[in-house]
């Protein structure tokens, strides 16, 4: 259904979480096996542990970029790039970090959650590469506090990226999640707005998702560069 979907589609709008990602080699956060079963994030992912906690804070998202340089986007990344390049979809709304979207070539990419690949100081807001923290070069030049450009526990998601998220949703006449358990708001609710405008709804998850009942069409057990290959294959 969903490659008859794509033929048929004027604007198709694509939503990844952290199942995009782990085909890459980047761990999950929520799994059972994921990095949050082992740390609190309240501890070393916040706003309070950038402040009270800060070597902590440091050495968790030095080892985060690290982790990130040593991996790179799938093949199901550069197939979403192709898409867009053919006008197959129109936008990725993502609710991760780590920029592969990008770095595969797609343009018109939504980060609802900032990305890892910079860091930009805490006073004057000056941005920087990440390999600032790789060489453990953690203070601007201006004296203050290099940090990552994601949206820490804590902080308020930016508003420009959940207005952009909302438009583009509500544009959507195919609406696909690949790799979100669609566990966390406001990210779960992009599907349903795109539901309510008319859009089909396709859910791609190795697990069920509690929006599951609000799909035209789910698809589970998979792996997500598998089925786009196959898509992307039975396209040509």
């Amino acid at each position: 259904m969903l490659l008859e979907k794509l033929k048929e589609s004027n604007y198709t709008v694509v939503l990844t979480g952290a199942g995009m990602s782990t085909e890459s080699g980047l761990p999950d956060f929520r799994s059972s096996g994921g990095l949050w079963a082992k740390e609190d994030p309240s501890a070393i992912a916040s706003t309070d542990a950038l402040n009270r906690n800060v070597e902590k804070f440091f050495e968790f998202y030095r080892h985060r970029v690290i982790g990130l340089q040593s991996c790179k986007p799938h093949g199901g990344h550069e197939i979403l790039a192709k898409w867009e390049r053919e006008g197959l979809i129109q936008s990725i709304i993502t609710q991760n970090v780590d920029g592969f979207h990008q770095e595969a070539g797609s343009k018109n990419v939504v980060e609802l959650h900032g990305t890892l690949q910079k860091v930009h100081c805490q006073s004057c807001g000056k941005e920087y590469n990440n390999d600032k923290y790789v060489n453990e070069q953690y203070q601007c030049e201006c004296g203050g506090k290099l940090r990552p450009s994601v949206v820490l526990f804590g902080e308020m998601l930016p508003e420009e990226a959940l207005l952009k998220a909302a438009e583009e949703s509500e544009k959507a006449d195919l609406f696909i999640v690949f790799g979100s358990s669609l566990t966390v708001t406001p990210a779960n609710q992009f599907p349903l707005i795109a539901k309510q405008n008319g859009a089909h709804l396709t859910i791609v998850n190795m697990e069920p998702t509690e929006l599951d009942l609000y799909a035209d069409e789910t698809v589970h057990g998979r792996k997500i560069g598998e089925i786009l290959k196959e898509l992307h294959v039975s396209l040509r």
